[in-house]
């Protein structure tokens, strides 16, 4: 659906199940991120099988798969809230931990950006949690401004902790700016 240099951002497909449980069930992964965790073989099954039935095109979630075109591997995922106005949109994304340092973070994220930007929305934002400083460096490094801590925001589900959330926003404004470059 979305091509950039080593990557494919494409629908899901039943034979990703095994790779998402795999990277989404490592601790250092699980942590940050607000799913239960272990995922079991089931459970992601049904999970892939319900992102392959989304639309991109309509309001709410929309998750990608991320491809590795060298190999045809499931790299991770990118979800995309798209508000009802069509106008905004929420980020959320996760690579699998020996890709980590890569550069396919950054490429996707450019890539999502870019499509979306030009599909004319107005405001993209994310969130990540605070100890995450590898994320929050990754949305800085794509143009997103920090715009708040919210302290203890987030309950993680798995362990009960409360976690401070970091809050990022980046206007199509700015993106023309920084990509006119």
């Amino acid at each position: 659906m979305i091509e950039t240099e080593r990557l494919i951002l494409r629908r899901f497909q039943l034979a990703d199940a095994a790779s998402l449980a795999a990277y989404r069930n490592n601790p250092d992964i699980a942590r940050y991120q607000a799913w239960p965790s272990p995922l079991t073989p089931e459970a992601a099954t049904e999970q892939v099988r319900k992102y392959s039935e989304q639309d991109p095109e309509q309001p709410g979630w929309f998750q990608y798969a991320i491809e590795l075109k060298a190999d045809h591997s499931l790299a991770g995922d990118l979800g995309v809230l798209l508000h009802d106005n069509r106008m905004q949109a929420e980020l959320g994304g996760t690579l699998r931990p020996a890709l980590h340092g890569s550069g396919y973070a950054l490429e996707v994220l450019q890539a999502i950006l870019e499509h979306l930007f030009a599909k004319g929305l107005h405001r993209v934002s994310a969130e990540c949690d605070a100890r995450n400083t590898p994320s929050a460096r990754l949305m800085e490094r794509a143009g997103f401004l920090l715009e708040g801590q919210r302290p203890e925001f987030t309950r993680n589900i798995n362990t009960g902790e409360w976690t401070d959330t970091l809050l990022f926003g980046l206007l199509a404004s700015r993106w023309k700016t920084l990509t006119a470059r």
